[in-house]
């Protein structure tokens, strides 16, 4: 089901047409009926946002700049796939200005359709790397997430290991734990993998990493950190924030499970971004832009770090002290539209691959 809310003094939810409305959570204040008059989606002071990002934290932070500009933010929240073909149901009288997403490939189907209007910013090709960025200017990542390998110190040193391609070495034969190609951080490894080595060498890679699956794919991430811990496998590819949760997670038996991991990033680290993007149809496109200026500003990307467990998209941020003790690593330089790019020949190498 798709939420709308309205931040500022007022929270709203309430379903857009997708069904009966949703309970009102904790902090749910007010509900209306979902019409644009309603819920005050036009006007000059307002951005409209949809975002497959849900994390709580993030409504401190749109509310942060609606304290600093006086623009109030509107959230539709939902899956990717969902809000995109929303957008194209809604063509030019959709009222979203913004589309957030946390998979470069969903970045890039949004492109493909094309969602996107080019945004020329100073500020954002200052504070966001070329990498992490469309080089017209269609999208910008705003946060990172690298995937990383999980390991039982007690059967593995660090010494052993080193990048994704040496996963499928016949050493860790019945050792490796990954979820299912249906994954969209798993297609765009593989995508990164294609873009970087070639299609013929990273299906070869595909077929060994299946030969050495320790069990058949399940779960999410958190289980395949849990099947290190628990000794189902050696050796799981994960994004970094799902252990960081573990370890700060409130609860005994996640910390316990987290401690009895190690993490280490592989020799060039794969990374994934949340990003953003002005809608081609955009009926507030300068405040759409003001937003996403914002979002990349030193406060807010303090903000992706502390509060998300995420790394910044800038660079000279300060890190929670979690991801601070992970250490250095080297991040690939791949741009990541390459992720969109490549995920149909990915779906296809991973499928012959008979990855599940």
């Amino acid at each position: 089901m798709t939420l709308f809310r309205q931040l500022g003094p007022i929270t709203i939810a309430l379903a857009l047409g997708l069904g009966s409305c949703q309970q009102a959570g904790p902090s749910d204040t007010a509900s209306g009926n979902g019409d644009s008059e309603a819920l005050n989606l036009s006007g000059d002071k307002v951005v409209n946002v949809y975002s497959a990002r849900h994390y709580n934290t993030d409504s401190e932070l749109y509310e942060g700049f609606t304290e600093q500009t006086g623009i109030k933010v509107n959230i539709i929240e939902g899956k990717d796939s969902e809000l995109l073909e929303r957008i194209k149901g809604e063509g030019e009288n959709s009222p979203a200005d913004v589309f957030i997403t946390v998979d470069a490939g969903r970045l890039w189907r949004a492109e493909e359709e094309g969602m996107f209007q080019p945004s020329a910013s100073e500020t954002l090709d200052n504070n966001i790397p070329k990498n992490l960025r469309h080089p017209d200017g269609l999208w910008f990542g705003l946060s990172r997430r690298a995937r990383i390998m999980v390991y039982d110190p007690e059967k593995v040193t660090e010494q052993e290991l080193s990048t994704y391609e040496n996963l499928a070495s016949p050493e860790w034969e019945g050792r490796v734990c990954i979820r299912s190609s249906s994954n969209i951080y798993n297609q765009s490894l593989v995508a990164w993998l294609i873009e970087k080595n070639g299609a013929d060498e990273t299906e070869a890679w595909a077929k060994g990493l299946v030969s050495n699956f320790a069990r058949e794919p399940e779960g999410g991430d958190v289980p395949q950190i849990r099947g290190v811990a628990q000794g189902s496998c050696e050796v799981a590819v994960v994004n970094h924030y799902y252990l960081a949760r573990l370890l700060k997670s409130e609860k005994a038996k996640d910390r316990l499970v987290a401690k009895k991991v190690a993490a280490f990033f592989p020799d060039e680290t794969h990374m994934n971004i949340s990003g953003a993007g002005v809608l081609a149809t955009a009926p507030h496109s300068e405040n759409a832009l003001q937003f996403i200026e914002y979002l990349t500003s030193p406060r807010a990307q303090e903000f992706f770090a502390l509060q998300n467990n995420e790394f910044p998209a800038s660079q000279g941020i300060e890190l929670d002290p979690v991801l601070e003790s992970f250490g250095e690593f080297t991040a690939s330089p791949i741009n990541v539209g390459a992720y969109g790019k490549n995920s149909a020949q990915a779906i296809e190498i991973m499928d012959r691959a008979n990855w599940k």
